[in-house]
């Protein structure tokens, strides 16, 4: 029942009085705010520069980020988004990566398209850091201002730029620093979003609401991977009471480009994903190999401990954030009223489901709603690297869950009292100085612990198969900024290659293929009269896919043993005890075969072998995969792509010819024995 508003009745104590008035919380001044907008601008500048300096001394190009860079020379010569012309085939994983590399290439004119990459690499990575900081200042806002001086101190981002391997990437020529400045941007498009007034429907909030819903469709090109977050961020939006015209408008705004270029990736490579899902077997399963890698990244730098004092950070944040909200929101007689009557109804099983989808629906459009999706998107993404077994290079693959996962936390407030007289006052001071002392421990660690390398980041790859890349690379050929493929051919064996490809050109074409143990070359010859429907071509057999096929001629076919770019490769099965990323390995002899060599292997080639692959090709499944890729492409080639697709997806062969002859039911060739 409600109070009596009847004046004669019995006055109530002061006490009273003061519960039954709402709490109105006073507009901070404008003084109140030179502390905190002072504190973020220098903290964000800060880490700008701090993050831009540290990338910049360890700039370089990996051996995989050359590879984007042999398709964009493709797309610039008009040979189609291909890596060997002549072959459709899609070796990069990040579309939108290969087409700003295409894009700024051909707008620039660059002759070294190496720096194209770099300075796309290293602009995006850099801003993605205060832009991901901005969100996270919107998202406390002025509810972090308490009676004292506020100040906003950097913990998420200092803990993200001391780890070694977040400057590493960020000029790697790798999708890195695309991926978490897209993280940052959907961030603060989507804490907008949260804060946003429902009732709101103006012009302007309608174009930032299909802003958003754009910038999450683009996940699966940005990674196939990031469809995670930007499909929880949808999903959100998507079950809001919006009204299903607007769940319409928002299917189609999101799926407008990414579903486009999913029917062109279907028609026109023949695959579902791209041809490295396909290579490293993205749905298999390592678990002990990802535990492994997430220790690997963990304890060279202790990195434990700053992510402990971001939970614990992040921990009080919520907890004052919740006690905040409660002392501010009096409940109402009315409420109260109501609270009574629905205990006496006891209201029906879907009455109280219907009420339980609203308190759902009513909390996804806040602050609160967008850090727990954020959150689960990023908890699900490290769980998925786990059991994909993580990555060869260290800790990149971890880079983008860990990103995630510090957004709340980029910027902390840290209130300072200006009196300790209340238990209150108290409390938020020794919360500000466990906060504070979490950003200097963290700021300590980076600077005076993390320079410790991996044991086996030198000449050498451990047992686990894990390797600091970029130390490797710097180590081998004693070049500390290897950015060109030019500096790349201080590589062993790589000046001998680009001497043997000349070769061969000159006797006709030929295949060039590593001796087992890698130190030398070998030239086999192609027939004077080529079998049919096999052009003349010379190929390049290797693993080191980028360095090979950037200082290899467009006319020269450079594939790899793990099928990145050789889709025979990727078909293959994934090696229980391969190396992780490198964990299917085709023999030498299937190239030759496929390539149409006939005779003067090297000694340790098995002509037998040769002969069992050649019969094995002629596998209808397979002769449909090879026309899916390498056939005139037309309508009805497109057609043909779209229906076999799904099929192509699945599709295994036997990496060893004989047992490949009989998965596939074909005869044994005449004239060779099998034991």
């Amino acid at each position: 029942m409600s109070r009596s508003d009847d004046p004669s009745s019995t006055p109530q104590h002061d006490d009273e009085l003061t519960t039954a008035i709402p709490v109105v919380e006073e507009r901070p001044s404008r003084r109140h705010l030179i502390a905190p907008i002072a504190s973020f601008s220098i903290g964000a500048i800060a880490i700008t520069v701090l993050f831009a300096i540290g990338a910049w001394q360890r700039r370089w190009i990996a051996d995989d980020g050359l590879i984007v860079l042999r398709t964009v020379r493709n797309l610039l010569a008009g040979n189609g988004p291909v890596f060997n012309a002549g072959e459709r085939v899609e070796a990069n994983t990040s579309t939108v990566w290969t087409y700003l590399n295409w894009f700024w290439a051909w707008v620039t004119g660059a002759e070294q398209t190496e720096y194209v990459a770099l300075w796309l690499a290293l602009v995006l990575s850099v801003s993605a850091l205060p832009l991901a900081m901005y969100g996270t200042a919107r998202l406390y806002g002025r509810r972090a201002l308490g009676p004292g001086i506020t100040l906003l101190a950097p913990l998420g981002a200092v803990i993200y730029i001391v780890i070694p391997p977040a400057r590493d990437f960020a000029t790697s020529g790798l999708e890195n620093g695309l991926t978490i400045f897209w993280i940052a941007a959907l961030w603060c498009q989507y804490l907008a979003w949260g804060r946003r007034d429902r009732a709101d429907q103006s012009a302007r909030t309608r174009v930032a609401f299909f802003a958003l819903v754009f910038s999450a469709g683009l996940a699966p090109l940005i990674r196939p991977e990031m469809a995670v977050f930007g499909g929880l961020v949808l999903l959100a939006l998507f079950v809001t009471p919006i009204g299903w015209r607007m769940r319409v408008l928002m299917v189609v705004v999101a799926g407008a480009v990414p579903v486009g270029y999913q029917i062109f990736r279907m028609g026109y490579y023949g695959l579902l994903v791209p041809n490295p899902a396909i290579a490293k077997d993205a749905s298999g399963a390592k678990w002990d190999q990802g535990f492994a890698y997430l220790g690997n990244l963990f304890s060279p730098y202790t990195l434990l401990l700053p992510i402990i004092v971001a939970i614990v950070a992040g921990i009080i944040l919520a907890i004052g954030a919740y006690l905040n909200r409660t002392v501010s929101t009096p409940v109402s007689d009315d409420a109260e009223d109501e609270h009574e009557i629905l205990g006496r109804e006891h209201p029906s099983s879907l009455d109280r489901l219907k009420s339980g989808w609203s308190w759902v629906q009513d909390r996804l459009q806040t602050q609160n709603g967008v850090v727990v999706v954020t959150l689960t998107a990023g908890l699900i993404l490290g769980i998925y690297w786990l059991r994909q077994g993580g990555d060869f290079m260290h800790g990149r693959v971890l880079l983008s869950p860990i990103f995630i996962l510090l957004l709340p936390v980029m910027v902390i407030p840290v209130t300072i009292p200006t009196s300790l007289a209340t238990k209150r006052s108290r409390a938020q001071l020794g919360a500000g100085l466990l906060l504070l002392g979490g950003v200097i421990t963290t700021v300590w660690w980076g600077v005076a612990v993390n320079q410790t390398v991996l044991p086996n980041a030198g000449m050498d790859i451990g047992r686990d198969g894990i390797v600091d890349e970029r130390r490797f690379y710097v180590t081998n050929m004693g070049n500390e900024n290897p950015v060109t493929a030019q500096d790349y051919l201080s590589y062993p064996r790589m000046e001998a290659m680009v001497e043997m490809i000349d070769k061969a050109e000159a006797k006709g074409g030929g295949v060039v293929l590593p001796s087992p143990n890698f130190d030398q070359w070998y030239i086999s010859p192609l027939p004077t009269k080529m079998p049919p429907g096999i052009p003349r071509q010379t190929s390049v057999y290797f693993l080191n896919l980028g360095m090979t096929s950037m200082n290899a001629p467009l006319d020269v076919r450079v594939i790899d043993q793990m099928g990145l770019a050789y889709p025979l490769a990727a078909h293959t099965a994934r090696l229980t005890d391969g190396r992780i990323g490198h964990d299917k390995r085709l023999p030498s002899e299937w190239v030759l075969a496929e390539s149409g060599s006939t005779g003067g292997f090297p000694g340790f080639i098995d002509v037998d072998q040769v002969k069992m692959a050649r019969a094995a090709l002629t596998c209808p499944e397979t002769q449909d995969r090879f026309a899916s890729y390498k056939d005139t492409w037309s309508f009805a080639r497109f057609r043909h792509n779209l229906r076999q697709s799904f099929d192509f997806n699945s599709y295994r062969i036997e990496r060893e010819p004989k047992y490949e002859l009989l998965r596939c039911g074909v005869p044994m060739p005449d004239g060779v024995t099998v034991d």
